[in-house]
């Protein structure tokens, strides 16, 4: 795990359009997995403008999101296929037809589960995953447990998770109460993994259960096992404030590291300097 500290999250939001150009460059036609929420939309909006500069092209970049609301057609306003052509899909070079999002409006949503991981297997796994943390320690909507469900599934909310969700909503009685997920395997297979920067909001807190998977992810690797080190419950090991002095680091040695596959971890500073 490489860590990266930057000053804001505007260059952290350039640092991890560096990551995923140097996926694109290395791999034309690679496989994007991609997140919503508010933390990834700067990152869109630069990957869009390289884009329009002729920088990257997606014409042949195959995407699969992390998960989608049961219930809410395509077309919802809160529907995070919507989400995903507002904030990225309608503004760069890329085939629809190449882009995906779990179906949360199927008859059967087991089998809709069942379809996507066939089909994410079927495009030879997902080369570069993007995550982001919950506030109560979720990824896609895989919610903290001492149990991992590894395929894609069928999740009901948790009730913080709910309440997090709401401010997207007219209320809380309307946010959904299950979602479709990618599943912890579909996650930890994914040949690369950025985690986006923590704001103020949310919690460092991990589950055990989450952190041994990610120890056992970078044992397997050969990375240095302290990065996740689970004592307690939570993230610790060697955590950003200890890497300060790599601050500085140039997006030439960030896309080095992304071309050499290793997962990268950017934090921004809050304004006492804190890194989040």
């Amino acid at each position: 795990m490489q860590v990266f500290v930057y000053k804001n999250a505007e260059e952290v939001a350039r640092a991890a359009a560096t990551v995923f150009a140097a996926e694109i460059f290395k791999k034309p036609d690679c496989v994007l997995g991609l997140a919503t929420g508010s933390t990834p939309v700067p990152l869109y909006k630069e990957l869009a403008r390289m884009n329009h500069e002729g920088l990257i092209d997606f014409s042949r970049v195959r995407t699969y999101n992390l998960d989608e609301y049961v219930g809410l057609d395509p077309a919802h306003v809160c529907s995070y296929r919507r989400f995903m052509n507002e904030n990225l899909f309608d503004h760069i070079n890329i085939d629809k037809a190449n882009t995906h999002v779990p179906c949360g409006i199927g008859a059967d949503h087991e089998a809709d589960a069942k379809a996507y991981d066939a089909a994410v297997e079927a495009a030879g796994g997902i080369d570069l995953q993007l995550l982001g943390i919950g506030h109560n320690g979720h990824i896609g909507f895989n919610e903290p447990n001492d149990v991992f469900v590894y395929p894609t599934n069928v999740i009901t909310l948790t009730q913080s998770t709910i309440d997090a969700n709401a401010r997207f909503f007219d209320s809380a009685d309307d946010v959904p109460r299950q979602a479709i997920s990618l599943g912890v395997g579909g996650i930890m297979n994914a040949s690369t993994r950025r985690f986006p920067p923590r704001s103020c909001a949310r919690t460092r807190t991990c589950s055990s259960s989450w952190t041994r998977a990610r120890r056992a992810c970078c044992d397997s690797k050969r990375y240095d096992s302290r990065h996740c080190n689970a004592r307690g419950g939570r993230w610790r090991g060697h955590h950003p404030h200890q890497r300060a002095g790599r601050a500085g680091d140039s997006l030439a040695r960030l896309f080095a590291c992304a071309q050499a596959g290793s997962d990268v971890d950017l934090w921004a500073r809050d304004g006492r300097g804190q890194a989040h």
